[in-house]
């Protein structure tokens, strides 16, 4: 497992958001570790690899040789990983696959178009903004209404699902919050601050039952001035995902700055598929 100056080492030399160790040591359930600058997560049998070398240059050499040596020493059943490239063979093997860019933005005021002005003005009105340290009941309601309306994956079900007791026992992480009465939220974002360049834009999501047009966007500004106030030289506003959210990052002026590449491998056959499959070769 990770010392305290092994996770200082990567919070100081982190640039993607699953370099924030206590983030993603909550939402794996598993522990932190550091081999040859590569940071990694384990949990019984499954390893969650961060392919982004933290100081030296990413190489496919490199990470295969790390990646391997994980393998050897874990023994895993399965590894999730993330990096910059995948080696070519990884194409036929990966049981999971996504391609994607992470998309960052400066903590400098951004030159605004007229529409997002005119829309934070009409929000400010309506909604209004809190830092807050803790979810509740609220939080709960637009992130059942959030599955119900756009089913995202199950993936994304299980990150918002998990927020809640991540708020409450991170120092480091914050929920903001777009209040349309006292009770209704009308969109809130999850941040986290512990990183030392960047803030991190963790997930977020806004009503339809109680839409406020301007709600997110008057978030992704509390986002800035918390980046700023923080001394941080940049927001990681996360994925493109789709066209829309695309859309949303970029009239901020956030722009697509590293590749990502995701992976599920498996070693491992499930006891009970080797099982069956023993059965019947017995009776061949």
């Amino acid at each position: 497992m990770l010392t305290r100056d092994q996770e200082k080492y990567i919070l100081d030399h982190a640039y993607v958001p699953e370099h924030t160790v206590g983030l993603m040591t909550s939402l794996s359930g598993g522990e932190g570790f550091l081999v040859d600058d590569f940071f990694f997560c384990r949990r019984n049998d499954w390893v969650i690899f961060v392919g982004y070398p933290l100081r030296q240059t990413f190489t496919l050499e490199q990470f295969e040789a790390v990646l391997e040596k994980v393998k050897n020493d874990f023994k895993p059943a399965r590894i999730s990983l993330i990096a910059p490239q995948l080696p070519a063979p990884f194409n036929s093997t990966c049981r999971q696959r996504d391609s994607d860019y992470y998309y960052t933005l400066g903590t400098a005021p951004p030159v605004l178009g007229d529409a997002v002005r005119r829309n934070l003005k009409k929000a400010a009105r309506m909604v209004s903004v809190e830092r807050g340290s803790r979810m509740g009941d609220a939080h709960q309601e637009l992130m059942d209404e959030f599955v119900a309306l756009v089913k995202p994956p199950d993936r994304v079900k299980d990150l918002l699902h998990k927020m809640p007791r991540y708020i409450a026992e991170a120092p480091s992480a914050w929920v903001l919050n777009a209040w349309y009465t006292k009770n209704v939220l009308a969109a809130f974002y999850v941040v986290d601050l512990a990183a030392g360049q960047f803030a991190n834009y963790i997930i977020g999501c806004y009503s339809k039952r109680n839409y406020v047009r301007g709600a997110s966007d008057l978030l992704a500004s509390e986002l800035l001035a918390m980046g700023s106030e923080s001394g941080k030289n940049y927001i990681h506003m996360g994925l493109g995902i789709n066209d829309g959210i695309r859309r949303f990052k970029a009239k901020w002026g956030a722009q697509p700055t590293r590749p990502y590449e995701m992976c599920e491998l498996v070693f491992k056959k499930p006891l009970l598929t080797t099982f069956f499959k023993s059965i019947m070769r017995a009776y061949k």
